[in-house]
This record gives C-alpha cells, sequence and structure tokens, in this order.
C-alpha cells in the first residue's frame, strides 16, 4: 500500500475513539465498582486472568476495526498471533483490557486501548478509560488530547520531589539514590503513561515483559504531550518485532528523562554483581 493511498491518522481518529468508546460500553456492562465483575473468569495458560469482556471487547475492535482498515494486520493480548503482520506496514494492536486485574476486583483503573502502527511506528492511539471518564487520543505530530482538551506532561526536571508511579520494589531500590514521592499504584500500564501524559504524575517505570499492546497507544500519547518512553538505557521502543515483549521502561515529561535514566544507570552500577 503506498503512502499516496494511506488515510491520514486525522482521519482515522474519530472513528478509532468512537470504536473505543462502544467498546467500553461493552466492558462496563459486566464492571462493577468496588465490588467483584460480573463477569466469568478464567486464567490463561501463562497463569494470568481472563474474562468475558476481554474476549468480548477483543472480537467488537476486531470486527470494527478490520472493515475501517481491512489491509491493517492484528496484534492483540487476546487473539493468537498471526505471524504475518511482521511483513505488513500497518498493523492494528490492541488491548482490549488493559487492566484485567483492576476491572475485576472493581478498581476504575482500567483502559481500552488501540493503536495503528505504519511500519512499526504508532501513527493514531487511544486510550479510553470508561470507569474513570477519560479518553486519551493522539495522532502522530498532532498534539494529545484527554476528553477532547489539549494535554502535557509537566516540566519538572529532578528525580528529587517528582511524582513517579511503578512497581513497588522499582520504587523501593530508586529511592535509596533520590528522593522523589512515590506515586498511588497505577494498575493499567497504559493509564500510568497517560497519567503522564497529562500531568497527573511526572514519571513511571516499567517492569519487564511489557507487550506492545500495553504501552503503544499510549507512548504516542505521551510523545505527542511532550514526554518520553524508552528503555532503561535510553534505547528507543520498537514495536512489531517477531517477540513483541520490552525489558525495563522508563516514562516522563522531557526534561525529567535524563535525570531519571541517569539515576537508574547509578542504581544499576550499585548492584553487587554476580560472578
Amino acid at each position: 500500500m503506498s503512502s499516496q493511498t494511506l488515510p491520514i491518522a486525522p482521519d482515522l481518529l474519530p472513528q478509532i475513539r468512537e470504536s473505543c468508546i462502544e467498546a467500553g460500553k461493552l466492558a462496563l456492562a459486566l464492571f462493577r465498582p468496588g465490588a467483584p465483575t460480573a463477569a466469568r473468569t478464567w486464567s490463561k495458560s501463562g497463569g494470568s486472568p481472563v474474562t468475558e469482556a476481554d474476549i468480548g471487547v477483543d472480537t467488537f475492535l476486531r470486527i470494527r476495526l478490520s472493515e475501517l482498515l481491512p489491509e491493517a494486520a492484528w496484534l492483540s493480548e487476546e487473539t493468537v498471533d498471526d505471524a504475518q503482520r511482521l511483513s505488513r506496514r500497518l498493523v492494528w494492536v490492541v488491548d482490549p483490557i488493559d487492566g484485567t486485574r483492576a476491572f475485576m476486583s472493581g478498581s476504575p483503573d482500567w483502559a481500552v486501548c488501540v493503536a495503528l502502527l505504519d511500519d512499526g511506528v504508532p501513527i493514531a492511539g487511544v486510550v479510553h478509560a470508561p470507569a474513570c471518564g477519560a479518553t486519551y487520543t493522539a495522532v502522530r505530530g498532532g498534539g494529545a488530547l484527554r476528553n477532547g482538551a489539549p494535554i502535557a506532561t509537566t516540566g519538572i526536571a529532578t528525580v528529587s520531589g517528582a511524582r513517579i508511579a511503578g512497581p513497588k520494589p522499582m520504587l523501593d531500590a530508586l529511592a535509596r539514590l533520590e528522593p522523589f514521592a512515590p506515586a498511588d499504584k497505577i494498575p493499567s500500564l497504559a493509564l500510568r503513561l497517560a497519567r503522564i501524559a497529562d500531568g497527573t504524575i511526572d514519571a513511571g517505570l516499567v517492569s519487564p515483559d511489557a507487550r506492545d499492546w500495553d504501552i503503544a497507544a499510549a507512548d504516542l500519547i505521551l510523545s505527542e504531550a511532550g514526554g518520553r518512553l524508552s528503555g532503561g538505557d535510553g534505547q528507543p521502543v520498537v514495536y512489531n518485532r517477531e517477540t513483541p515483549i520490552h525489558g525495563m521502561l522508563v516514562a516522563s515529561g522531557a526534561a525529567l528523562a535524563s535525570p531519571l535514566l541517569s539515576a537508574l544507570r547509578r542504581l544499576r552500577d550499585s548492584q553487587p554483581q554476580r560472578s
């Protein structure tokens, strides 16, 4: 498919957004605020939980998004991976419910996530958190929005005093080097990044094992809001690889990126070396 015939992301984004909002309504029908979900639940082969809401949303989005852009390949947490995506220019990357455990327990911090990749680069992204009343959207080069209003990361440039979210072991280790303000736990990784994008928090740490579907949409939103997601050594995140799994990641506003990465390198260097 040539670049001349590729529908531009701004034309697609409203339809992606509406698809996510409709998908969110399907999930909300089985969500119980502050109480266990009404959805049937079971464990996948690796032990992670899944619900009938995850599957229902995944099926709905695959039908709807495939109608929008039939030539795009598909990569989703709840669908068996198809290697044909590796040879496709356009790929939908979907997490029907990011934060399934939160959804199951009645926490509002879960989201429907959709990104469109063009040659491995996110060009459109939506993170829709229906139980929080928040819809984040972005197109490459067009800025990021929350419920239609522009958002931006904070300008904080020092780890000291920054509000940082992430896994407790990582935060505890960082705190031994630099004082900061641990943020409340955000079970959805996509929402952790989105809340950096809108300035709710300043930074986030991500333990190894995140997948493309956890981060692709939120990565674009964060980038368009003036932030940065990178590997622990500052390397860019690469999508649509044969194995779509990532190592440790660091997210923050642009001004905080280098100081935070520097602190993490010092932390790594201070760890005892294994023989």
